[in-house]
This record gives structure tokens, sequence and C-alpha cells, in this order.
């Protein structure tokens, strides 16, 4: 399963850039709706995503089931995407989610197992966490850009 999971990550990192980049700045940023993300925050929620799972990689393999959790719609509204350049978050996006799959490729197979708490009912595995962060990460990336 995890590598399948890798492999649909690199497959995205080697992708959706290029794609993201053909997006107009306009279109981009604009908000569908009061209440609702643009294109380019909903990029931001996946670097925030990022952000919270490389903690839970890291140190669900040495902390006895961490819990990491966070308010999704406060971190984007503090961290301001639409008001940063489109070439600076798909950048940031890609540099991240490149640097978490390096990360992933080298957790020990003994660590998958260890369990970590995120926004499940229960303590999920590293190797849950992993699977469900690129699902998580395809499911908002069709709603930006088509691939």
């Amino acid at each position: 399963m995890l590598t399948n999971a890798i492999n649909r990550l690199q497959y995205l990192c080697d992708n959706i850039p290029a794609a993201l980049r053909k997006i107009h700045e306009e279109e981009f940023s604009h908000k569908p709706a009061p209440g609702k993300w643009s294109k380019k925050e909903i990029l931001g929620h996946l670097i925030d995503s990022a952000a919270n799972n490389h903690q839970r990689f890291v140190r669900g393999q040495f902390e006895d089931t961490p819990l990491i959790i966070y308010d999704q719609d406060k971190w984007n509204a503090a961290s301001r995407y639409n008001d940063m350049k489109r070439s600076h978050v798909v950048a940031f996006w890609e540099a991240y989610n490149r640097h978490l799959l390096e990360l992933i490729k080298r957790i020990p197979a003994s660590d998958l197992s260890k369990k970590c708490r995120a926004n499940e009912p229960e303590p999920v595995s590293l190797e849950w966490l992993i699977e469900d962060y690129v699902v998580h990460m395809e499911h908002h990336l069709k709603e930006i850009v088509v691939y």
C-alpha cells in the first residue's frame, strides 16, 4: 500500500506544478462565494496539511501516540495565501511535498505501524496517515486542476 502512495505522491509532485502555473492569477485567487476558499487557498490548505502531517510523520516515529490536530480554517486565514503570488504558493507546495516524499521513503518499515492521534476518533498508524495524506491531496487538487 505504501508503495502506491509514494508513487502517487511522486506523480503529483512531477505533474501538478506545471498545471497550476497555467491557471491565470485572477482565476487562482477568485473566491467563488463568501466563506469559500479560492483555488490558491485550497492549495494553501494542502500546504497546511503538509506542515501538520510532517509533524505526524516525524513525531509519530519516536513519541508515544502524539496528538497533532489543527483548525484548518484558522490556519488558512492566518496564512493569508490569497495575498501571496501564485508562483510562491505553488513553489512552496511543490518543495514541501518533495521533502515529505523523501521523508516517507526513509521511514523504517518497523515504524509504519506506530500510532498517532489526528482528526480520527481513534489513533491511526503512520502508514494509514501517509495513505490518507495522499488521498486527501488528490481530492483537493481535483478541485483546482484537471490532471
